[in-house]
This record gives structure tokens, sequence and C-alpha cells, in this order.
């Protein structure tokens, strides 16, 4: 599955976490994940968002949650 990480801008706001969910994650179905942390044991590139100032961090894998640290963890 494809994944784009992304700087929380919003973090703190209602329904956008705390101050230290400072990822989110995006699936390639949509779906949205915050996180306080993310380590990648898969090749990574970034890419610009479409008509957007934005900037993605891109990998491809499989997701595994540590819920315990809120973190991402993104393997082959």
């Amino acid at each position: 599955m494809k994944y784009l990480i992304r700087f929380n801008k919003s973090r703190g706001m209602p329904g956008r976490g705390t101050l230290e969910h400072v990822w989110r994650v995006f699936e390639e179905t949509g779906k949205e994940r915050l996180f306080k942390h993310f380590k990648l044991n898969v090749e990574s590139f970034s890419e610009k968002e479409k008509n957007s100032e934005d900037w993605n961090v891109v990998c491809y894998g499989v997701l595994t949650i540590d819920r315990e640290s809120s973190t991402a963890i993104i393997n082959k």
C-alpha cells in the first residue's frame, strides 16, 4: 500500500490530535491517521501535493501501529 506522511499543522485543534500528534499518515484508500512518531523500514521519497504547497514523505509497505507509543511503523 502507498502511504503519504505529512506534518500536522493543525495539531492540538479539536479532532486533530494533541500537540504531540505531529504526523498525518494517509493510506492510498484516503484514510488518515494521526501519530506522534513514525518509523520507515522501507525506501521513501518526497512528493509535492498537487495544487498545494504541501510536501509529503511517500513510501510503499505495510503499516503496523504501536498504540502505546503512538508510532506508525511501515515495513516491507
